[in-house]
Order: structure tokens, then C-alpha cells, then sequence
């Protein structure tokens, strides 16, 4: 075995192993848990910065494992896996302070920190799959790791968001097998291949093509959930704030996004997906969810359940990038898919420290919080004007290029659609901001746990994670023309794998 296969089987590994010694550490051991969280997530991020450079210098990483006669298990990292990979690497680093502060006086840690790893080894699995086949085992795998993370609360609310996710999830999966046994039968193996490998079929399985792509995004839209397949994902808000993170910013929405990119570009292709006409279709349908995300976070009182439905409109960003048949816009699609996760995950962060610090979940209870929460409610408005398009932040550079993808493209009805988001963006963002600064705060907060000390609002542990991400939003439109930014990365990869 290489040295390049060797790697690829260590990134999974840094981050399953310690989930696996964690099931079984009693609850006391705290200091050992952490330390097995963050050594694994450190060592993570070291091996795939290693790979970076590697893929930068025309390196090769690949490894199969043959299965069954024709049935491989591909790992493969090629520009398009490194982003994903190292947007899952970083995130879960961040996501991992947090959990730790968050979770410092809760039961049960040792199980959450061990499905916590395994989703995340799940997640990275789904970034490297190099084939449909090992594609749908670890796509499968993170809905069963995530399930327990869901529940976790174990109240009554969580067993039913949780059970309404598994409904979904796996009725998805089921569908998106049927998709793929159905492309195995015509093709035989599918990997993933720059220019896709469907083109090479006679015109007369097009009907049938047309259909099979039908199920394949059916099944993926469930996880990106597309309108009307996103109705897990409000309910799963009663998960814990890390969680509700993990889902929103790297797991379960961005591998079912990722995975609509991978079909589109490297299963059909883009030139023959528009020439059978799947892709309009396709990008009316993230218009569509776009909007109607929008319009549904209006009206939530919830902070979470606002976010959520922010989501469900803003991870459709990344799907109607790719749809537009332009490269620009798969440039902001895809560039997408790095910045909302770092501004969603910021959002949060910050709505579980007004959660635990303050015992406040709802809007309405908000006012004045700016003033007893500086730090953290900059860092939200940081992130909520990057989700407006704001000049300086992430959430620009993807709107400016989705819209001049869509102008290309000849495809004003995508702009329209956009402006029309970031007006609803605009729309139920700013009241929040509004009240956090500009209401009476109340002269006591009932509900809260965590009392201010000195320069310090909430838990240490809490707050980091929330400013870093909130700087790297700022970071990431500041210096978006940087050779090291994620759009630098986002065009290489449209280079290299999607122009002529």
C-alpha cells in the first residue's frame, strides 16, 4: 500500500478511532475525552493540509478495495473532496471547543462525543467517495450516526424530531438506491469522473436516464433539503446547538448538496445533462426552495427554527450555482458551500450561547441581549449581514458570483430570485439585530445559568468558536482575491475539473 492510500485511510481513522475508545470512557473522564476529541480533529486537519499541497502539486490520492466482482470501495481526493473535506476538518475542530463548553455539566458525554465522531468520520467518508457505490455507504452511514445525536435530549420533542428525520432520511436513501442500482444495471460501475460517464450510453436510454436522475436527486434533495423534501429539518432544531451546527454547516445538508454537484458534473455531466433538459428543472426547484425558505424563517419566533429555515433556502444557493450551466455560477455555487458554512455555523454558535448563558430560545425575549452579550451578538450580526450579501463578508462573493453566473448564462429569472432572497434575508435578520441593540434590555434575565465575569459574557469555550468563525467570514470576502482564499480554491477546481 502507498503512502497516498496510507492517507486516505488515516483521515477517516483520525476521527473514528478516538469516537470509538470515547463509547467506552466513563463519564468522569473528561480531560481524556477531550484530549482524544482534539487530538484526533488536529490530526485531521494536518493530513489534509498535507493532501492539499499534494493536490496543488499534481499528487494522485485513490484507493480501492475490491468488494465484490465489480463492486469497488473507491476513496478518492481530488480538488473538489479536498475543499469539502477540509471545510468538515475545520469546522469540526471549532465545533468540538464548543461541544465541550456546551456540553460541561450534561450527561451522557461520552456517547454524544462518540456518535460526534462518527458522523464526522461519516461526512469525510462522503467527501472522498470516488464511486456512487462508496458514495452511498458512508451517505447512509451519516444519517445512522446522526440519528443519536438528534435524540440525544432524549425528551419527548427529540424522539419525535427524530424519528420524523429517519422517516425522511431513509425513505431518501431508499430512493436514491433504487437511482443507483438502476445506473449500475445500465453502466456498471459509476465513478466519479470529470465530463460524467452517462454520455457514453446510446440515445435510447435517455428516457431512462432522465427518470434515474429523478431519483438520484429525489434522494439527495431530501438531506439538501429541497421544498417540498425538507420537513426534517426544522424539527431537528430541539437537538443540542452543537449539533443543530454540525447539520446546518458540514454534516447532513452539505453532503446531500455536495452529492447533487457530484451527479451533475461528474456522473451526467453538465453539457449532457442540459442537452436531456435536467438541469432548468433542477435550478427552478432550488429557486423555488430558495424562496420559500425565506418566506417561511419570516414568520419562526424560534431563533433555531429561523435558522433553519434560513438554511433551507440557503443551502439551495449551492444547487442552483451548479444548475445554471455557467461557470461563474458554479464558481459561486460551490464557493457557497464554504461560506455558508462558516456563517451558519457562526449563527449557531451564537444562538446556543443566548440558549445557555441566558435560557433564551425566542425572539421576542431578545431585546437589549446585545448589551449583556457584546461579543456574541457581534459575531451574529457579523454572520446575518454575510447571509444578506453584505459588501466585506463571504455571503458577497457567493451572490455576486451566482448573479453573474446567472446573467451569463442568460437566466435573469435565477437573479430575480436571488435579489428576492436577500431582500427576505434582510427582511428577518435585521428585526433581530434591531432588538439586540436598539430594545430596553430587561432588568434581570430570569433564566440565567451562566452569570458575566469581567470581560468575559459566557463560557470561554462558548465564545472563541463563535468570533473565529465570525472573523473568517469577514476574512473570507476581504481577501477573497488571495491565492489561499476558498474562492482561489473554488476556481481551481473549476479549472481543473469543469472547463474545457
Amino acid at each position: 500500500m502507498s503512502v497516498n492510500e496510507c492517507l486516505l485511510l488515516l483521515v477517516l481513522a483520525s476521527s473514528l478511532v478516538p469516537g470509538v475508545i470515547i463509547f467506552f470512557l466513563p463519564e468522569s473522564r473528561i480531560r481524556l475525552r477531550t484530549l482524544l476529541n482534539l487530538t484526533g480533529a488536529i490530526l485531521k486537519l494536518l493530513l489534509i493540509g498535507y493532501m492539499l499541497w499534494g493536490i496543488q502539486h499534481n499528487q494522485i490520492y485513490i484507493f480501492r478495495h475490491n468488494l465484490l466482482p465489480n463492486l469497488e470501495l473507491v476513496l478518492k481526493v481530488d480538488a473538489l473532496a479536498a475543499l469539502f473535506v477540509t471545510l468538515s476538518a475545520a469546522l469540526w475542530l471549532l465545533t468540538t471547543f464548543y461541544a465541550v463548553g456546551y456540553l460541561e455539566r450534561s450527561p451522557h458525554r461520552s456517547r454524544f462525543f462518540g456518535f460526534f465522531s462518527l458522523c464526522v468520520t461519516a461526512t469525510v467518508g462522503v467527501a472522498m467517495a470516488g464511486n456512487l457505490f462508496t458514495f452511498f455507504i458512508f451517505y447512509e452511514l451519516l444519517t445512522l450516526s446522526t440519528y443519536p445525536l438528534v435524540v440525544h435530549r432524549g425528551t419527548e420533542a427529540a424522539i419525535r424530531a427524530g424519528n420524523i428525520y429517519l422517516i425522511y432520511t431513509l425513505s431518501g436513501g431508499a430512493v436514491l438506491l433504487v437511482g443507483i442500482i438502476w445506473l449500475y444495471s445500465l453502466l456498471g460501475q459509476v465513478e466519479f469522473i470529470y465530463g460524467g460517464v452517462v454520455a457514453a450510453l446510446d440515445s435510447k436510454y435517455s428516457p431512462q436516464l432522465q427518470i434515474i436522475f429523478l431519483l438520484l436527486i429525489i434522494g439527495l434533495g431530501v438531506k439538501a433539503a429541497l421544498v417540498p423534501l425538507h420537513g426534517w429539518l426544522p424539527q431537528a432544531m430541539v437537538a443540542p446547538a452543537p449539533v443543530s451546527a454540525l447539520l446546518h454547516a458540514v454534516a447532513v445538508v452539505k453532503a446531500g448538496a455536495f452529492g447533487i454537484i457530484r451527479i451533475v458534473y461528474e456522473v451526467y455531466g453538465v453539457e449532457y445533462s442540459q442537452s436531456i433538459n435536467l438541469l432548468t428543472p433542477l435550478a427552478i426547484a432550488a429557486s423555488i426552495t430558495i424562496i420559500w425558505g425565506s418566506l417561511r424563517a419570516l414568520w419562526q419566533d424560534d431563533l433555531k427554527r429561523r435558522l433553519a429555515y434560513s438554511t433551507v433556502s440557503q443551502v439551495s444557493y449551492i444547487v442552483l450555482g451548479v444548475s445554471l450551466c455557467s461557470p461563474v455560477s458554479t464558481i459561486g455555487g460551490i464557493v457557497h458551500l464554504v461560506h455558508q458554512g462558516i456563517m451558519k455555523i457562526t449563527l449557531f454558535f451564537c444562538a446556543g450561547n443566548y440558549a445557555e448563558t441566558l435560557g433564551i430560545h425566542k425572539i421576542s425575549e431578545m431585546n437589549g441581549v446585545g448589551w449583556r452579550m457584546p461579543w456574541t451578538s457581534l459575531a451574529f450580526c457579523i454572520a446575518a449581514l454575510g447571509m444578506m450579501g453584505a459588501p466585506l463578508t463571504a455571503g458577497y462573493i457567493s451572490k455576486l458570483y451566482l448573479n453573474q453566473g446567472a446573467e451569463i448564462a442568460d437566466q435573469m429569472w435565477a437573479s430575480w430570485a436571488l435579489t428576492a432572497s436577500s431582500i427576505l434575508n434582510a427582511a428577518y435578520f435585521l428585526p433581530i439585530m434591531y432588538r439586540f441593540w436598539f430594545k430596553a434590555q430587561p432588568q434581570t434575565w430570569v433564566q440565567e445559568r451562566i452569570h458575566a465575569r469581567g470581560r468575559w459574557e459566557t463560557h470561554g469555550l462558548l465564545l472563541i468558536p463563535p468570533l473565529v468563525s465570525a472573523a473568517a467570514t469577514l476574512v473570507a470576502g476581504i481577501f477573497a482575491d488571495t491565492d489561499w482564499s476558498p474562492l482561489y480554491w473554488v476556481k481551481l477546481i473549476v479549472k481543473r475539473e469543469y472547463l474545457p
